[in-house]
C-alpha cells in the first residue's frame, strides 16, 4: 500500500556530525512536511501555521465528505490534490483532523457504545469463531450481531456503518478480521481469541468501534 506518515526514520550510518539528540532509537527522524510546503501554507493561511497543523489539515480534509464526493473519480486513479486554504478553513480542518487522529489512534481507549448484550441461557462464553448478522425478512439485520452461539449484540446504529475503511465499514472490517482462520499453505491458525488476556476484549472492541464510527462521521 501507499501511505504518508508524519515522519520517516533513516539509518544514520555514515553521516558525519550527527547530534545524538536528533536520533530516535538509533534512527534519524526525517520530517515529511517540507519547509517549502510550510511556507506555502503560511502564505495562504497565516504565519502561525505549523508543520503539525499542515499534517492535521490534510488528515481532516481527506475525511471531508464534500471533498471525497466532489473528487471521487479522481481519487480512484490518482493521489489526492490538496487545496491551499485561507486561515478560517485551515483552522477548521486542522482542528477536526487533530481530533480525528486522536480518535483513530486511541480507538482502544474510547468509551464503548452501550450495545445491548442479549445472552441465550446462563453461559457467558466470549470466544469468537465467526461473527455474522442475523437475517430478518431475508435480509441482514445490521442493528444486531450474532457474536457467537451464546451472545447477540443489539442496538447498532445504522449511522455507524457510514465510516468506511476502503470498501467496507469499520464494523464490518472487524467482523471479517476477528474470526478463526487457518492458513492453507502453512496450517497456521489465526485465532483472535488469543489477542488479549481479557475475555471481553473483542466485545469491548466492537463497542468502541461503534463509538469511533459515530464520532468520526
Amino acid at each position: 500500500c501507499q501511505f504518508f506518515p508524519r515522519y520517516t526514520y533513516a539509518d544514520p550510518s555514515g553521516e558525519l556530525d550527527l547530534d545524538s539528540s536528533d536520533l530516535v532509537d538509533g534512527y534519524r527522524r526525517v520530517d515529511n512536511i517540507t519547509d517549502q510546503i510550510l511556507a506555502q501554507f503560511q502564505a495562504s493561511a497565516g504565519a502561525d501555521v505549523t508543520k503539525d497543523g499542515v499534517f492535521y489539515y490534510v488528515y481532516g480534509l481527506l475525511h471531508g465528505p464534500d471533498y471525497r464526493q466532489r473528487y471521487a473519480a479522481d481519487l480512484k486513479k490518482m493521489l489526492p490534490r490538496i487545496p491551499l486554504p485561507d486561515a478560517g478553513a485551515f483552522k477548521a480542518f486542522a482542528n477536526a483532523g487533530e481530533e480525528l487522529a486522536r480518535l483513530h489512534l486511541d480507538y482502544e481507549t474510547v468509551d464503548p457504545y452501550p450495545l445491548t448484550e442479549n445472552w441465550a441461557g446462563e453461559t457467558r462464553d466470549y470466544r469468537v469463531t465467526k461473527m455474522a448478522f442475523p437475517k430478518k425478512g431475508g435480509k441482514s439485520d445490521r442493528t444486531r450481531l450474532c457474536y457467537n452461539a451464546h451472545l447477540m449484540l443489539e442496538g447498532i446504529p445504522e449511522d455507524a456503518y457510514r465510516y468506511m475503511l476502503g470498501s467496507r465499514s469499520a464494523i464490518e472490517w472487524i467482523i471479517d478480521r476477528y474470526q478463526i482462520r487457518t492458513d492453507k499453505a502453512s496450517g497456521i491458525v489465526n485465532d483472535p481469541n488469543s489477542y488479549s488476556e481479557d475475555p471481553r476484549y473483542i466485545v469491548e472492541l466492537l463497542k468502541r468501534i461503534v463509538t469511533v464510527s459515530l464520532e468520526t462521521m
